[in-house]
């Protein structure tokens, strides 16, 4: 009883249990079967799950409040980085962090790779393997909208443009990015699509036994969006800069969450739905700042340990914003 009673609980179970069976099935299979599912996810399975949920998604009141405020809490907890780039020094980390002592020479706590990993982790959050799960779980699907357009056009479009833009100014690329990259990735992602197909749809009337087939793959494709989530953090074995992965994390999610959860209060955004927008930047960083890390050359260690720091910091993180924000 008390399991159905309570969603965080509930969430809980789920999210715990269908990531480890990840990580147990990631430590088990070659590493390529986690890009395979990942591949599908991407461009099957999200793009079903979108169609089925924006159909009985409610699209009613200031829906694009949601991307902006993803932008603008994107580019807040950038600066918020930069500001600790430029004024924390390397010797305050190593006064926090005797391993720090060890860090080779031509390694500083602040090199150009490590700043740009650091941007990265603390502007861009899991908000769509990871978010949208937690905000069906914990909000229901009438709410999905909320959740998906943070997703989708703030935080997805923000990591193609937003996000090359730093990395490449942060590190070498191992191939040519021209600027017509970040526009293709973002018209090509099939998630874009499939929510124009939804809004479509919603019009278009369907027997029971397919709405309830689709709705049945649609939460599917959530289950299988954690059981990757837990493949890949079973291919992450690294643990170092954690004191700046820790002042990362603390931008990322606790400090972005907390202030702009306060700001929707103010400006009448209440609720369902600043409980979902304040979950969607609670998230962990995401796991695109590895490939971004891998692909122009970046400090991929503090990129990895702010990933599983922040997936272990999120179980004790979340009951704090349904205390603080579910009225």
């Amino acid at each position: 009883m008390l399991y159905l009673e309570n969603p965080l609980l509930k969430l809980y179970l789920n999210l715990v249990g269908w990531v480890a069976l990840g990580f147990i099935l990631g430590r088990l299979l070659p590493r390529r079967y986690s890009t395979y599912l990942a591949k599908f996810l991407f461009f099957f399975g999200t793009p079903l799950s979108i169609v089925a949920f924006i159909r009985r998604a409610n699209l009613s009141g200031a829906i694009l409040i949601a991307p902006l405020t993803a932008w603008v809490a994107i580019i807040v907890g950038g600066g918020l980085a930069w500001i600790l780039i430029k004024f924390v020094s390397v010797e305050h980390f190593k006064t926090l962090n005797r391993l720090a002592q060890n860090t080779p020479k031509h390694k500083t706590a602040w090199s150009l790779p490590t700043q740009g990993s650091f941007l990265l982790a603390a502007m861009f959050g899991n908000t769509g393997f990871l978010g949208i799960p937690v905000s069906l779980s914990l909000l229901g699907p009438e709410h999905f909208a909320w959740a998906l357009f943070y997703d989708l056009l703030g935080t997805g479009t923000a990591i193609n443009l937003l996000g090359i833009a730093i990395a490449s100014h942060c590190g070498k690329s191992r191939q040519h990015q021209d600027w017509l990259t970040p526009l293709r990735a973002i018209f090509q992602n099939p998630a874009l699509w499939a929510l124009c197909l939804g809004f479509v749809s919603r019009s278009l009337p369907l027997s029971a036994k397919i709405e309830e087939l689709l709705t049945t793959g649609a939460w599917t494709v959530i289950t299988l969006s954690l059981i990757t989530i837990g493949m890949q953090l079973s291919n992450l074995n690294s643990l170092h800069n954690l004191q700046q992965v820790l002042s990362c994390l603390v931008i990322k999610m606790l400090l972005i969450p907390l202030v702009f959860g306060a700001g929707l209060t103010f400006v009448g955004i209440v609720g369902a739905p600043r409980l979902s927008l304040v979950l969607q930047m609670a998230m962990p960083p995401a796991f695109g700042t590895t490939l971004l890390a891998e692909v122009f050359n970046l400090d991929r260690e503090l990129a990895v340990t702010a990933i599983g720091m922040g997936c272990l910091s999120l179980l004790f993180t979340l009951p704090i914003w349904m205390r603080l924000f579910n009225f």
